[in-house]
């Protein structure tokens, strides 16, 4: 079997055990002779932030001086930018601001313009960019497999869950700040991200780093992301919109990362000028044939498979591992919370092709079908029309 280098899990600034990054922990008098730093480490599959004193002097312990009451110009300039912006009331209660033609849940706003402005791709990242509910958990366990595949039966993923182990950029890396701290974290790296191509950090594009986006048939989607947010409730004093508002909403292009025709499109085109840095792949397409998928990202990504793993069934069992009813199965993805908020199984629902046909009507699927025709009618090959009315 090939070497494979590991990948080691990044840290995720929401689970760390120490103060997060832009608390007084980084605001301290230190004395001339030492200095304290955060650094990130790996502890089986867990994320932490370790904190490091090093100096002449050991014995001359920094003093904490608490900031709390200090105004924080980041936030202050961050509150009066989207003061500007338009906003809307998103189905499910969250407000949603509309920056550069697309829309964002205002809570995940400020690390979107984190990102934005302060990450810096290295030509060996590699960036999971989706959708909401359109294949984001599986793509994450099934990257993260394809480069850790020395040992499976001991991965990471039956201890930890895949949003444990590749965080978001937006969502949890730059949620609380402008400096994470990856500088240290070894490479190849690998983020998630909800955010539109045109809105991603400059240096993305500007890169030699990969990307591998996933869609999925917008039907099945919009009923996913639905059933998420209903069971997690993220505004619970707001009673959320009837499916007919929301699908409303949702065609209007007024939804979190939304428009979905604008965000599917981006990609694509940008898969068709840069084939070698974007892997544009559809959930349907893995659903069908997940063997000739996986043997697809592992060379996009610079990890084939040799012929002696594929004899060995390595394919087949990553496959396996990542499979739906495995995931489902294990306990890290039935109990807790994802940053102490979502549901761990709430990410786990059915991830079947054309479950929408049970909650959505022949005419809701005409009028998706009918959009995505008007808005992509400039991105050739760009279809879903196999599973509308399939």
């Amino acid at each position: 079997m090939a070497t494979i280098s590991p990948i080691h899990a990044l840290p995720n600034p929401l689970k760390q055990s120490v103060p997060p990054l832009t608390t007084s922990l980084l605001k301290c008098k230190s004395s001339l002779d030492s200095s304290i730093h955060l650094k990130p480490s790996n502890l089986s599959g867990k994320q932490r932030f370790v904190v490091s004193v090093a100096g002449k002097n050991q014995e001359n312990i920094s003093t904490f001086i608490d900031h709390k009451n200090e105004p924080d110009p980041e936030k202050t300039e961050f509150e009066e930018f989207l003061k500007t912006l338009p906003q809307k009331r998103n189905w499910d209660g969250r407000m949603l601001c509309q920056y550069q033609n697309n829309w964002f849940p205002v809570r995940d706003f400020q690390g979107v313009l984190s990102c934005q402005k302060n990450f810096q791709a290295n030509e060996t990242d590699i960036i999971l960019a989706t959708m909401p509910k359109a294949g984001t958990t599986w793509l994450k366990a099934l990257t993260f497999s394809i480069l850790n595949r020395h040992d499976l039966d001991e991965s990471p993923l039956l201890t930890s869950t895949s949003h444990d182990l590749i965080p978001f950029l937006e969502l949890d890396t730059y949620r609380d700040g402008q400096n994470p701290g990856l500088e240290n974290i070894p490479f190849p790296r690998i983020f998630a991200t909800h955010i539109p191509y045109r809105v991603l950090p400059d240096s993305i594009p500007g890169s030699k780093c990969k990307i591998i986006y996933i869609c999925r048939n917008p039907l099945d989607q919009f009923v996913s992301h639905r059933f998420f947010l209903l069971k997690n409730r993220l505004q619970p004093e707001q009673d959320p919109l009837s499916l007919d508002e929301a699908f409303e909403m949702y065609c209007d292009g007024i939804h979190p990362f939304g428009p979905f025709w604008d965000h599917m499109a981006e990609y694509f085109q940008a898969g068709l000028e840069n084939p070698d840095r974007v892997l544009f792949l559809k959930y349907e397409e893995l659903k069908e044939d997940i063997v000739s998928s996986l043997k697809k990202m592992a060379g996009f990504i610079g990890a084939p498979f040799s012929v002696e793993e594929e004899k060995q069934g390595v394919v087949e069992e990553i496959a396996r591992l990542c499979s739906m009813k495995n995931m489902k199965s294990l306990n890290v993805n039935k109990d807790g919370k994802w940053n102490g908020i979502i549901e761990n199984s709430s990410f786990y629902r059915k991830g079947e092709v054309g479950d929408w046909k049970n909650h959505l009507t022949s005419s809701m699927a005409g009028r998706v079908e009918k959009i995505l025709e008007e808005k992509l009618s400039g991105s050739s090959g760009l279809t879903f029309k196999n599973y509308f009315f399939k």
